[in-house]
């Protein structure tokens, strides 16, 4: 008869089975987000409700890169754990009081990489959050600084479903990347079934890292050059202040990840998950724009040669480059530069829809001087307002009746 020591055999075995898979390539946007930030050396804090499986990304994250994973629940911990606690020496007096490490930091310092996976991050009390600080923007604990070759990701639950939660500091929550964690049921339903998604880090052309961060750094600078608002808003709200808002260090943090983004030919996606996990939602969108404006044409090329003109499709992006001709003449009106914008603007009402090429038309018809003659387009731009303004009225019309 089989001892109880032997069914325990018989269930270990069992459990080794069910622990037993594998991984295959799989295109999964918020796990190429997540390496990306590792790849960049940024701290990442992930956001999710509990079982939606954070902690079992960064086991399969550690894992993938083969990288010791070190957890520390954050919630149990005092702050003396991560800023140090005290040891007297012979003469303090002379040698001062040393802040001793606890054994975790120790381990990582040792092995000279890791990945620390700092847990349950929105439940610990506000005390514990500022000692956090060090560690993760310098990477200090008590007198030991952790080697390069560590990383840090966090995780937390909102605090709606967090057990006794509190709101990130301001201070801390603005050291992340954060990341809004959701589940896949594809990706779980494949994961259950024995094979995951498997995780890699980005790969970096060496060819392009110079432009990379010359296109990141002419993107942030451009934005925040036009909009200056942009470079720092402290949130209102105090739950607005535990996720990601603008300050100079998270731009610079934004600045990071789009050469790497970049450098990797990352998607827009991708991107977009970073810069708003770093910025917020609308600085974020609005960098997104600017990256966009960056692919747009010279004005000063279309207006050079206007037959060969080739316009974007998406409807903003075309209004953005017409406006940009427009502009470009009135800084240097010449009639040459005039009769060329309209032969810009024609080709843009041949290709696209008429409504784009009334309000820069309205501009560039106000440069006109005296002895500059009409542009036959002026009589098929009339036609294109007058159906525009029959349209604004009908769905005026419309909207009255509804509400009505």
């Amino acid at each position: 008869m089989p001892t109880f020591a032997d069914q325990l055999d018989v269930a270990a075995d069992l459990l080794a089975l069910l622990h037993d898979t594998d991984t295959e390539p799989r295109a999964d946007a918020q796990l190429e987000a997540l390496t990306l930030a590792v790849a960049a050396d940024l701290p990442v804090l992930l956001w999710g409700e509990p079982g939606i499986g954070k902690t079992a990304a960064l086991t399969q994250l550690a894992e993938a890169l083969d990288l010791p994973l070190t957890t520390v629940i954050a919630s149990v911990h005092e702050p003396s754990d991560f800023s140090g606690l005290p040891v007297v020496g012979d003469d303090p007096a002379v040698q001062g009081v040393p802040m001793a490490p606890p054994d975790w930091a120790v381990r990582l310092v040792r092995a000279g990489r890791g990945l620390l996976f700092l847990d349950e991050l929105s439940t610990a009390p506000p005390a514990v959050q500022a000692a956090l600080l060090r560690l993760v923007l310098e990477r200090r604990v008590g007198a030991l600084r952790l080697p390069p070759g560590v990383r840090i990701v966090a995780a937390a639950n909102p605090r709606s479903s967090a057990a006794d939660g509190w709101e990130l500091s301001a201070p801390l929550a603005n050291r992340f990347v954060h990341l809004q964690w959701a589940h896949d049921h594809d990706v779980v339903v494949r994961g259950l079934g024995g094979t995951w998604p498997r995780a890699s880090l980005p790969r970096l052309d060496p060819q392009r890292l110079g432009a990379a961060v010359a296109f990141a750094r002419r993107a942030v600078c451009g934005l925040l050059a036009a909009r200056p608002r942009l470079v720092h808003q402290l949130p209102g709200s105090e739950a607005r202040r535990g996720g990601p808002w603008p300050s100079p260090r998270s731009w610079d943090m934004a600045l990071r990840l789009t050469a790497f983004a970049t450098a990797a030919g990352t998607s827009r996606d991708v991107l977009s998950m970073l810069v708003r996990g770093t910025v917020g939602d609308g600085p974020g969108l609005e960098l997104l724009a600017s990256l966009d404006r960056m692919d747009l044409p010279d004005p000063e090329t279309l207006l050079a040669d206007p037959a060969a003109a080739s316009l974007p499709d998406r409807g903003d992006l075309r209004q953005a480059v017409l406006d940009g001709v427009v502009e470009a003449v009135r800084k240097r009106p010449e009639k040459a530069r005039w009769d060329a914008a309209w032969a810009i603007l024609a080709r843009a009402l041949d290709t696209g829809a008429p409504d784009l090429v009334v309000v820069p038309a309205s501009t560039l018809a106000a440069l006109r001087r005296v002895d500059w003659d009409v542009p036959d387009l002026i009589e098929r731009l009339a036609g294109a307002v007058a159906l525009s303004q029959r349209a604004d009225r009908a769905s005026a019309r419309v909207a009255a009746a509804v509400t009505g």
